[in-house]
């Protein structure tokens, strides 16, 4: 049986509507890899938001805007981006309990971030302005999305390594944020040249919890090594659910 995969959706506003969404290429990525992904809307309540959860096999982390800083004890500052409130308040739950649980997690881009923020880390508000000497990160218009921007170095003892079969790898970059400090129970799998974390992983053997800055989604018809993040993470569903 296909693994029932959440996503948390992002808020779009048209006029006086409201509607809540993922991109396709998300969707997309995780029925190759032979997840059956589903949409979770956000502002539940806690009720119906547990509910959910309970028949979730995994938990996969959209890209999108900023996470607040709130939520990692700082102010916003004048060079913080968009934020959606109502997104935090639906994945720091969501994922608090992924890891509480050990749900499988694969988080991408933005999603880094907030799995990273809800395990007690950090994050710089603007690589530009906070990190000297950084490469330029936020994707440049009129580039396509799979357009690769910088190098990673990917460990070796790493499931993004394995996933990937590489320990080396051009990737896209489509961000502004970046990790500052590194949660409780994590590990950097992955940097890019200037020191920007790329990619992070639990500590626990038994936790299958990656999660990347680049958008390996937008890069798969191209390089077909990028699917097999998405691979990696179905098989840890199925595993977790033998286990069981």
């Amino acid at each position: 049986m296909k693994p029932l995969i959440g996503i948390p959706t992002r808020t779009q506003v048209d006029g006086d509507l409201t509607h809540y969404s993922a991109l396709a290429t998300y969707t997309r990525a995780l029925d190759l890899a032979g997840g059956a992904p589903v949409l979770i809307p956000l502002n539940l309540n806690e009720d119906t938001l547990g509910a959910i959860f309970a028949r979730l096999d995994g938990l996969l982390l959209q890209g999108g805007v900023d996470v607040h800083p709130r939520e990692y004890g700082e102010e916003v500052a004048p060079y913080c981006g968009e934020i959606d409130p109502a997104r935090d308040a639906t994945e720091l739950r969501l994922t608090r309990w992924a890891l509480q649980q050990h749900l499988p997690i694969l988080a991408i881009c933005r999603g880094i971030q907030l799995l990273n923020v809800a395990a007690g880390g950090s994050l710089y508000q603007d690589i530009a302005t906070q990190v000297p000497n950084a490469l330029p990160h936020p994707h440049v218009q009129g580039n396509p999305y799979a357009f690769r921007a910088h190098a990673i170095s990917i460990e070796p003892d790493s499931h993004l390594a394995r996933a990937l079969g590489t320990t080396h790898l051009e990737v896209n970059s489509l961000h502004h944020q970046a990790i500052k400090h590194l949660a409780p129970g994590f590990r950097i799998t992955a940097r890019a040249p200037d020191g920007i974390i790329e990619g992070i992983e639990a500590n626990h053997a038994h936790h299958f919890a990656l999660a990347v800055q680049f958008h390996p989604e937008w890069m798969i018809d191209d390089d077909p090594r990028m699917l097999g993040i998405f691979h990696a993470f179905v098989r840890a569903m199925h595993h977790r659910n033998e286990e069981r």
